[in-house]
Formats: C-alpha cells, sequence, structure tokens
C-alpha cells in the first residue's frame, strides 16, 4: 500500500467513505457488487490478476466513493506489476486516449464514462499521476471526499515532490479542515518552488488557524503549539503508553514488536489488530487504516472484525473533521466556515449511511443496526426509505419511544398526518420515564400536528401535559394560546 507521508490522518478522522455524495445504492446493487469483489479477491488469491482487474473496475465505476473498492481495485494492480511503479510495457503510448476519454466525460459530468476510463488507464499504469489526480477532481465533484484523498495519497506516494499533485491535495485538505496535513503538501510545494506565492501565503494562513487554542483544535488533534506542521512518526512512538494497548510492558517498543509480529506470521490477523490499535490510540488514522487493509487482504477479505474496524476509522475521521469545524466556527463564525460546517456534517452523514447501510446488511437482525441506519437516512431527507428500518427497530425496546417519535417526524415530512400523529401518540405511551425529553418531544410533537389538524381537544391534553412538567419547553405556551384563539374564532 502507498505511503501516506504528508497526508497523515487525525486520529478522529474518518471513516467512509463509502460514497459520501451521491445517492447511496440499493440494498440489492450492494449486494451484487459485494459478490463482485468477493470473486475478484478469490481471483487475486489465484492471481488472475487481469480478470480481477475487470470485477474491481466494475466496481470502482458503479460505486466510486467506495474506499474498500478502491484500494482493492489498487492493490490488485499493484501486485500484477510487481509494484514496479511503471505498470505495462509501452504503457505511455496507450494512455493518452484514456486520459482523453476521462477529461471528455469529466467536462460532461458523465461521471460512470469518466471512471470508466480513468480504470481503463490505471489498468495500464494505476502509478500515471495525471489520471490520478483527474480520478481525485472527479471524486470532488462527487463529494466522494475519503476516495479523493486516497488517489491523491497514491499520487504522492509515486512522487513525494510532485507540485502538482501536492498543490491539489492541500486544497482538498484545507476545506475539509485538515490543516496539519495541508500545511504538510504546501511545505514541499514550497521546497520544489521556493517564491510559490500561494504556497507562502497558505502556510502562513494556516498556521495561524492552526494556533488558535480558543478553536479548540490543539485539543481535538492532541498538537501543541510549538510542534512542526506535520507530526512525525517518531513523535507518535513517543507519545504512546505501551502499557494501556497490549498491558505487555517490553524493552521493545510496541511498535516494533508488533511490526515484527506481522512481518514472522503476515497471516495472522490478531497482529494486524494490535498494531492498529496502536496507531489509533496515537491518532494515526491513515496508518491504521492501511494497515487493517493489508490485514483484509491477508484474510481474503472475508474478516468481519478487520472490515468493521476500518469502518471504525472511517467514522472516527469524519467526525473528528466535523467537531473540528464546528469548533471553528464557534470562534470565528464567517459564511465560509458554516460552508464548511454544513459540508462536513453532510459528508460525515453519508458516511455513517454507508457503514450502517452495509453493517445492516450483515446483521439483518440487528433493530440497533436498523435504527442507526434508518436515523442517518432521515437526516438526509430520504424520509420514505427511512420509515422500513425504523419499523423495524421498534424491537428495541430500550429506545422504542425515541424510534416512534423518528418514525412520526418520517410519516410527517411525507404528509400522512394521522400515522404520524398516531406514532406520537404511541411514544408518549411508550416512555418509561415521566419526564423524559422524549417524551416532553412527543407531547409536543402530538400538540403541535394536532392543532394543525384541528384536533383541539387532542392537542390541548397533549400541550397541556407538556406544560405541567415544562412551561419553558419551547412555544409550548404559545400554542397553548393559539388553540384558545381558534376555539373562540371556531
Amino acid at each position: 500500500m502507498p505511503d501516506t507521508q504528508g497526508l497523515e490522518s487525525d486520529p478522529s478522522q474518518f471513516d467512509p467513505l463509502p460514497s459520501h455524495g451521491s445517492a447511496p445504492l440499493s440494498g440489492a446493487a450492494r449486494q451484487r457488487l459485494q459478490k463482485v469483489l468477493e470473486h475478484a479477491q478469490r481471483c487475486v488469491e489465484k492471481h488472475d490478476y487481469g480478470y480481477a482487474t475487470e470485477l474491481l473496475s466494475q466496481c470502482v465505476v458503479e460505486d466510486p466513493g467506495n474506499l474498500i473498492y478502491l484500494q482493492s481495485f489498487l492493490a490488485n494492480l499493484q501486485q500484477k506489476y510487481d509494484d514496479n511503479k511503471k505498470g505495462a510495457k509501452f504503457a505511455a503510448l496507450k494512455l493518452k486516449s484514456h486520459r482523453s476519454a476521462l477529461a471528455k466525460a469529466a467536462g460532461r459530468g458523465d461521471w460512470q464514462r469518466a471512471f470508466q476510463a480513468g480504470c481503463a488507464g490505471l489498468a495500464l499504469n494505476p502509478w500515471d499521476i495525471p489520471t490520478l489526480l483527474a480520478l481525485a477532481q472527479a471524486c470532488e465533484e462527487l463529494a466522494a471526499h475519503e476516495c479523493q484523498l486516497y488517489y491523491l495519497r497514491w499520487a504522492l506516494n509515486v512522487d513525494p515532490q510532485n507540485v502538482q499533485s501536492n498543490r491539489q491535495a492541500a486544497l482538498t485538505l484545507q476545506r475539509m479542515g485538515q490543516f496539519d496535513q495541508a500545511i504538510a503538501c504546501w511545505l514541499r510545494v514550497e521546497q520544489v518552488q521556493p517564491n510559490d506565492e500561494e504556497a507562502l501565503q497558505a502556510i502562513s494562513r494556516l498556521s495561524v488557524e492552526k494556533t488558535i487554542k480558543q478553536g479548540g483544535y490543539e485539543e481535538l488533534t492532541g498538537q501543541s503549539n510549538e510542534e512542526a506542521p506535520a507530526p512525525s512518526v517518531a513523535r507518535f512512538a513517543r507519545d504512546a503508553d505501551p502499557d494501556a494497548l497490549d498491558g505487555n510492558p517490553s524493552s521493545e517498543p510496541p511498535e516494533q514488536r508488533w511490526t515484527k509480529a506481522i512481518e514472522d506470521d503476515p497471516a495472522e490477523v490478531d497482529n494486524y489488530l494490535q498494531l492498529a490499535s496502536l496507531y489509533i490510540h496515537q491518532q494515526r488514522l491513515d496508518d491504521a487504516e492501511q494497515l487493517l487493509t493489508r490485514a483484509a487482504q491477508a484474510s481474503g477479505g472475508g474478516d468481519l472484525v478487520v472490515r468493521e474496524r476500518i469502518e471504525d476509522v472511517q467514522l472516527r475521521r469524519v467526525r473528528h473533521q466535523l467537531a473540528v469545524a464546528e469548533q471553528r466556527h464557534l470562534q470565528q463564525p464567517s459564511e465560509e466556515a458554516a460552508a464548511l460546517v454544513g459540508q462536513l456534517r453532510a459528508q460525515a452523514n453519508q458516511v455513517e449511511l454507508e457503514i450502517y447501510a452495509a453493517r445492516s446488511d450483515r446483521e439483518p437482525g440487528s433493530a440497533r443496526l436498523k435504527y442507526e441506519l434508518g436515523l442517518r437516512l432521515k437526516r438526509a431527507g430520504k424520509f420514505k426509505e427511512a420509515i422500513v428500518p425504523l419499523q423495524a427497530a421498534r424491537a428495541d425496546s430500550k429506545r422504542l419511544a425515541q424510534v416512534l417519535v423518528e418514525l412520526g417526524e418520517c410519516f410527517q415530512k411525507i404528509e400522512q398526518y394521522k400515522l404520524a400523529l398516531a406514532h406520537y401518540e404511541q411514544a408518549i405511551e411508550a416512555c418509561q420515564e415521566p419526564e423524559s425529553e422524549v417524551r416532553k418531544l412527543a407531547l409536543y410533537r402530538a400538540g403541535v400536528l394536532g392543532t394543525g389538524l384541528r384536533e383541539l381537544d387532542r392537542a390541548e391534553r397533549h400541550l397541556t401535559e407538556l406544560a405541567g412538567l415544562d412551561f419553558g419547553f419551547r412555544d409550548v405556551a404559545d400554542r397553548l394560546d393559539k388553540i384558545s384563539q381558534l376555539r373562540d374564532t371556531g
């Protein structure tokens, strides 16, 4: 896998991609592509890299924001060409037509043809920087940010000093609020082109951003103002607490110990998991994700523990990015900061949606996962789609009242008002704690909707009970006054 030097991931960022910007695939399509992936992995094991490339290209083209597909696609090509960094013979002569087709399709917004051309180009040479950068740009248009960064990391691994790769990566990272990684890329641009005005200005501006204590950035990343822009592996290793991680104090640093264990027995997945835990503890999420990808390959792609650990890292990444952006917006409100928060909030929800959809498919009987999936679909504005998993989540008695409120809001959004009111009233009855916030919300929703439906007695009953519990809850007093006015005029 490529070295991610200079694109170190913050420990709480994550964990994806999957596809972030486009609508999630249907369950049937996801299952079909999962079977294609599994078949491709069996081909890789048999060293049938050519057929594996065809199958994995299909996965990437149909779901270009799925990080697992992209990682598998490039890893297969890396093995096919024995990591020669050149690809096939005479690849340079054949690549021009694929690059041209990619550019034309992207210009038209025909992303399927763009990724088909891009995959065909990478099949000839997976280290072709222009193709990698063009596909990264296409991912940006689709808001597939995890895959966008992966293409950029791969390009930087080919040539860490490439100005175009570093510039594109820096701009991408700073838009996503990953300031340390962006600074590291701009520093490399400045090393190659000392008088590059854009690089100098960006380094200065982002360094100021990084050192604003009130923004909460240092607390979230575990860095101090005196540290260099790009944290080093050596510093992470120094700061680690091995006893807290493996309970096995040793004169040999834990990273070396687990690395050696992996080298001695590459098929033993537990060694990868131990080292990945160390990386996560040290906030080295990119290192953790790459290591876990190796673990997935070592296990043939079928180890669910490894797959879920990768997903966990992806979740941590996007949640951290959002937390950093929210802190900055609180301290320095601006339209740009608000836009970044909105973008990262949508991105985080999409990553979570894809991951919980996959987990729900793997564990169809889990009411908890159905609830998490339904909640993300609802947040994405997919109210009809959210209803089915939320209905399945009613089997979880511990959160039944909350599920019923969420269902009521979904039905209300699709204008099924009687069903919505019925669910709010069921939620009121299901609440085991009479003064819980969930019950108050259910009473409020039932009262407001009942008023709108001119069910004034029901509405007044619910709002009066709410006022008795918490007279300051939202605008409950005004709502009761409105009911009185409707009675007077009705």
